[in-house]
Order: structure tokens, then sequence, then C-alpha cells
């Protein structure tokens, strides 16, 4: 079976047919969904779908960076009280997004540490956001002596920042409908990296793959990206299913 490593299925967007649309993956041989979190507004609403769907759709925990204002420790009060509940697929997503917004960036790199150290504490992986924030989120990752299994998600950069998130330790890249872009050139550094270091994912709704870029992204399309990385590698969809599997399986368990 195909997994989605990333997606965000209990948004509003897909308040009129989030049930069509998973049914529809599943009939695809895309079985499993890996739900990250982003902050209280979301949280409800995350594990809800997880208790419609339990064999299908498996929450992780955290505080998005997008998500860390002034409220921030209260927000990580909450995802402690979460964590210590309950068991959760992985912390996540979790990083630095420094796109829109500046403001917080101390706060988020606290938020950051404080994330990976649960992580730990828990034996869980991790999932990474990070946007325009590579040296920040790499210099974050490299002061630990130990860091937990995890995904780089949405990975957009080149090969050389592929290898040193990979030399850190047990990382996978998530490599979702960018690689389908035609200017994004991912599609190289995808031919450089292995198929043992790469994971499969969405991020729906959002970066819908080509050739449904620009709509609001679904868990079928996880099937273009698939193709895609096929193409590039020269092997079968059927072997970037499995490989791609197995990697998701290795970090997740």
């Amino acid at each position: 079976m195909f997994i989605d490593t990333h997606t965000h299925l209990y948004l509003e967007e897909f308040n009129p047919d989030r049930t069509a649309l998973i049914k529809k993956a599943i009939s695809n041989g895309i079985e499993r969904f890996y739900l990250p979190a982003i902050d209280a507004g979301s949280h409800e609403d995350m594990l809800k779908l997880e208790a419609e769907f339990p064999e299908n759709c498996i929450a992780m925990m955290g505080l998005h960076p997008c998500s860390v204002k002034e409220n921030y420790e209260s927000e990580l009060a909450l995802v402690r009280k979460y964590l210590d509940q309950r068991k959760f697929a992985a912390v996540g997503e979790i990083g630095i997004d420094l796109y829109w917004d500046k403001t917080f960036i101390k706060e988020q790199e606290i938020a950051f540490r404080k994330q990976i150290e649960w992580a730990l504490e828990f034996n869980y992986p991790i999932v990474i956001h990070c946007r325009s924030a590579f040296n920040e989120i790499y210099t974050v990752l490299s002061s630990h002596s130990k860091l937990p299994k995890a995904i780089f998600h949405c990975f957009s950069g080149n090969t050389e920042e592929a290898s040193k998130i990979l030399a850190l330790g047990d990382f996978k890249l998530g490599i979702g409908g960018v690689v389908t872009f035609k200017n994004s050139g991912l599609d190289k550094v995808v031919e450089e990296i292995g198929m043992e270091h790469l994971v499969l994912e969405t991020d729906a709704p959002y970066l819908a793959p080509v050739p449904f870029r620009g709509k609001r992204n679904e868990p079928s399309y996880l099937l273009e990206v698939a193709r895609k990385i096929a193409q590039i590698k020269d092997i079968s969809t059927s072997e970037v299913e499995e490989i791609s599997s197995r990697n998701a399986h290795f970090i997740f368990g």
C-alpha cells in the first residue's frame, strides 16, 4: 500500500467530501494517512477524524511553527498534556518558518527545541516543517548530540542541503507535489538521492501536483507524486510504493 506521511485531512477544506475522498484514496491503494497537528484550534477535528478512521488515519501531536505566537507557552502546555495522555505517531509538525514573518523567530526556536526534547523523552519521531529557515533549523538539529528519527517534511532544498540533513541520523525526506513542478529543481535532487531516503506525502489540501496544480490537493493525488518519482528513478511505480512505504514504517513503526 501507499502511505501518505503528511496530510491535513481534518481541515475545513475537506468538510464537503472528506469521507468520499478517503474512500477514493483507499480504493486506489493509499491506505494510511498520517495527520500532523497544527495548534489548539484544530486538535479536536484531527482526533475526531482519527477516531472515525482508526485503521487509516493516524494523528501526530505538536505545535506548528506558524502558530507560535504570544501564547506559545500555553500552546506547548497543551501539546505536553496530550503527549502525557495517549500515544501519537510522532511529534509534528514542528520546526521554523520565516517565510511570512520573523517576529517570533526566538520563540519558534524555543518551541522547536522543546518538542525535540519531548520526542526523545517519548521515543517518538519528529516531522519537521522548514520554510525559508534551513540554516536556522540545521543549527538547532546539529546542536543535539542525539536526535529522534525524523521526516524533513516537504523537502524543497538542493542536493547539498539534502545530504546535510541525511547525515544527521535516521532522517527521511518528505517528497510531495513540488517534485512535479516544472521549474522546482526538486526532480534533480530526487534523481541524486537514493530511494531509501524518501517518503511520499501530499500535504493536502496544499501543493497539489501537476496536473492538478493550483487546485485543492487530495489523498489520491499521491499517485501522481509516485509516478513522477518512478519516472525520475527509472523504476516501476510499484517499486516506489514498496520502498517508500518501507521507509515510512521505519520512521513511524
